[in-house]
């Protein structure tokens, strides 16, 4: 058996590595030995860009080196070749969060933009309690924001609100009608809905028809706040992350799939 080179034994020592870094990353976050910042910013976006870099960069040296070598090892070429696949596919996974970052500058999301469905107090307390960003008001530019003023905010989206940026989203998510289901139906409908979606600390208030739930990510443990207002004659949604500025669009896709999860059994319950 042929005996690999130092290089390629580094190349295959980093790509073990990637995977148990990023995990750690993460799941660090998720059970609070650090804070988000930490996990995600510096660990994840900083330290595993570098990580990745040197990676692909080591494995490129080593790919030139085996080509030239006599005689060539494909084992050291194959090698050579996967580490810098690996990384390339971890920078496009880099570059796709930046897209959507910038396609979704915000993180709470409402099917109505004129009065937002509103959080109980137990939850704003949870909310105070995790630190979590404010509450923003719809209609207040994000440039008069104290958040995106801090972490700066492009010239065209400074002048619009939270209330326009999602009134020209092209998956804008919307209210659901209840149609023939009777107030107490919808209630019930969203509970499941939200059992069904994994979300956590589902409450209800029957009288108001208030009902809220909790969403929180596998890998980082990010929580997200969601509340449905059920009405005499509509549902409308809303979804807002405790931390960050983005959310990758995450928000909205939580209310669509709601919406979409509560009109089935809406519609099951009038059959």
């Amino acid at each position: 058996m042929t005996t690999l080179p130092r290089l390629t034994k580094l190349v295959l020592a980093l790509l073990a590595f990637l995977p148990l870094y990023f995990a750690v990353a993460a799941l660090g976050t998720k059970i609070g030995i650090w804070g988000w910042q930490i996990g995600l910013m510096a660990l994840t976006l900083g330290g595993g860009a570098i990580l990745l870099g040197l990676t692909a960069l080591i494995a490129l040296l080593s790919l030139v080196l085996g080509v030239r070598a006599k005689p060539r090892s494909n084992a050291v070429l194959g090698i050579a070749i996967i580490g810098l696949l690996v990384p390339g596919a971890g920078m496009a996974v880099f570059g796709s969060a930046a897209g959507k970052g910038a396609a979704n500058p915000i993180h709470d999301i409402a099917t109505d933009t004129g009065n937002p469905p509103a959080f109980s107090a137990a939850t704003m307390t949870a909310r105070e309690k995790a630190g979590a960003n404010p509450l923003n008001d719809y209609q207040t530019p994000l440039g008069q924001i104290a958040l995106f003023q801090k972490t700066g905010v492009a010239p065209e989206l400074a002048v619009k609100s939270h209330a326009q940026i999602i009134t020209d989203r092209k998956d804008r998510p919307a209210p659901l009608p209840l149609g023939g289901a009777s107030k107490a139906e919808g209630v019930a409908a969203v509970k499941a809905a939200m059992a069904a979606m994994g979300l956590a600390d589902i409450r209800a208030d029957d009288a108001t028809g208030v009902v809220e739930g909790t969403a929180e990510t596998f890998w980082f443990g990010f929580k997200d706040d969601v509340v449905a207002r059920v009405g005499d004659t509509q549902i409308d949604f809303r979804s807002v992350s405790r931390v960050g500025v983005s959310d990758l669009g995450a928000n909205t896709a939580r209310i669509n799939d709601l919406r979409t999860r509560t009109e089935t059994l809406l519609g099951s319950a009038s059959r």
